[in-house]
């Protein structure tokens, strides 16, 4: 799911709290920011709005950061008994540039792969960074084998739907009509044994190319210790 995420400055801007006393909450760890970009710049869910209006309330109340942390530790943070959503749990997140780093697949080609609808960033924030979780370089690293086992980026994409639904279905399986999951589950099925027949083939590929590879080596070394062989006399004529 995408989230709007803001900028130190973008949510001082919608705040009214400072720049300063924003990054001393962060300091203080008042703030968690929700993903930082290429350049360590902090940005925060839409939604951190609610916690930096408590606390600019606290402030202008006279608080400072230590008494904040006081009041915080032992009655949490203060709120206006409207109610609200409880906030977001908290979580680094990667920038293209650091997913790409972290799972070896470049940036043009994990930007190819969300054209092709394969993969979507979680946020993405008002000045167009695409952050990802963690999770997604794992994910990068599936789907840089599927192309090694030959797969399409059409199949992989099926394959990636595949996952959706089938976590969908684990989130709330309710929700689908039995004979919908039953049909679905079953295409599965079939997708994970079709997989599985061609890792095997692979498998036995691999090793016979290991083998292959193993002899051919020790071929090439021992002609190339009997050329080296073969050429000593010359040089040590040319030479006498």
């Amino acid at each position: 799911m995408n989230k709007d995420l803001l900028s130190l400055e973008d949510l001082a801007g919608k705040t009214g709290a400072g720049p300063d006393r924003i990054a001393d909450w962060m300091k203080a760890g008042l703030l968690k920011p929700d993903g930082f970009t290429d350049g360590k710049a902090p940005l925060f869910a839409a939604g951190i709005e609610e916690r930096v209006a408590r606390l600019q309330k606290l402030s202008d109340l006279g608080y400072g950061t230590e008494e904040i942390q006081k009041i915080i530790k032992k009655v949490g943070l203060p709120h206006d008994g409207k109610g609200g959503k409880k906030e977001a749990g908290k979580g680094r997140f990667l920038t293209v540039g650091n997913l790409a780093e972290r799972s070896g697949v470049s940036p043009r080609t994990i930007k190819h792969w969300e054209d092709k609808g394969i993969i979507e960033p979680d946020m993405r924030t008002e000045g167009g960074f695409r952050l990802y979780s963690e999770s997604y370089v794992v994910l990068c690293q599936l789907i840089r084998d599927l192309q090694l086992f030959g797969y399409t980026l059409e199949e992989i994409k099926a394959i990636s739907d595949d996952v959706r639904t089938l976590l969908a279905i684990e989130a709330a399986p309710g929700s689908f009509p039995a004979a919908d999951v039953e049909k679905r589950l079953t295409v599965l099925l079939e997708a994970i044994q079709a997989l599985l027949a061609k890792m095997k083939l692979l498998e036995e590929g691999v090793e016979r190319w290991k083998d292959l590879l193993k002899k051919k080596k020790k071929d090439i070394l021992a002609l190339q210790a009997k050329n080296r062989k073969r050429a000593a006399p010359a040089k040590d004529k040319k030479h006498a």
